[in-house]
């Protein structure tokens, strides 16, 4: 293993001595290109991850805009008695707040426990639909690294095997593709783990700020039914 470090910082000098004297230039493409086939899947997740994450945002997102005057106008109709302008209201905001409402106007007349669990029940559904795809996000997140690691591995064992082959000529030259393949794709890895990490975790709270939207409105609809008729 020693040897194997000293070979690997002497390239390490060597490759920036060179670059220094404008010897070398190696853009992203053919570092990728070193990572061996390794680097294909990796790829696949990152396009598949950068993919899901702006997907479910812009979800999120749109999931998360309510009409701040909404529960006003909902309060104004079911005073007046106008269930219908109240539900085709909800019928006209195509979002998770309007579809919970709509549940709950069309149970009015029933017991106000049963009114709060199909709403409850709506809700549930509207969440379950905003985290489609997360898990696999998440699985990303933690197979990417794996997945890196394995190419890290596998150029270890080229590089062990290009130096029993050589015996006592060992070159440098020589181990250079078993160590790029094992240093590229763990950064490769690394870097698709992170990005995918990060990203549901910052999926999961914006979802989690829509959750306690709902439930804000939940209990605001139900207190409208609990309020004495004038």
């Amino acid at each position: 293993m020693s040897t194997m470090l000293s070979m690997l910082l002497l390239q390490t000098s060597t490759v920036a001595a060179a670059q220094e004297r404008g010897e070398i230039s190696l853009n992203f493409f053919e570092l990728a290109l070193k990572g061996g086939w390794i680097m294909i899947p990796i790829f696949i997740l990152s396009v598949i991850a950068v993919y899901i994450f702006f997907e479910r945002y812009f979800a999120i997102r749109k999931a998360s805009i309510t009409d701040s005057n909404f529960m006003n106008r909902i309060r104004e109709y079911i005073h007046d008695d106008k269930i219908d302008a109240a539900l085709a209201l909800c019928r006209s905001q195509n979002t998770p707040v309007a579809k919970m409402i709509e549940k709950g106007i069309q149970r009015i007349g029933r017991p106000l426990p049963d009114v709060n669990a199909a709403i409850e029940n709506v809700g549930n559904l509207e969440i379950s639909k905003l985290e489609e795809s997360l898990p696999a996000l998440a699985t990303i997140a933690g197979g990417a690294p794996m997945l890196g690691f394995l190419g890290t591995v596998i150029g270890m064992i080229r590089a062990f095997y290009d130096m029993s082959m050589a015996g006592n000529n060992i070159d440098v030259g020589l181990l250079s593709n078993g160590i790029y393949t094992a240093m590229v794709t763990t950064v490769a890895g690394l870097i698709v783990g992170i990005f995918a990490y990060f990203g549901y975790n910052f999926l999961v709270a914006r979802i989690e700020k829509v959750v306690y939207s709902l439930e804000a409105h939940t209990t605001e609809f139900m207190d409208l039914l609990y309020e004495p008729v004038s």
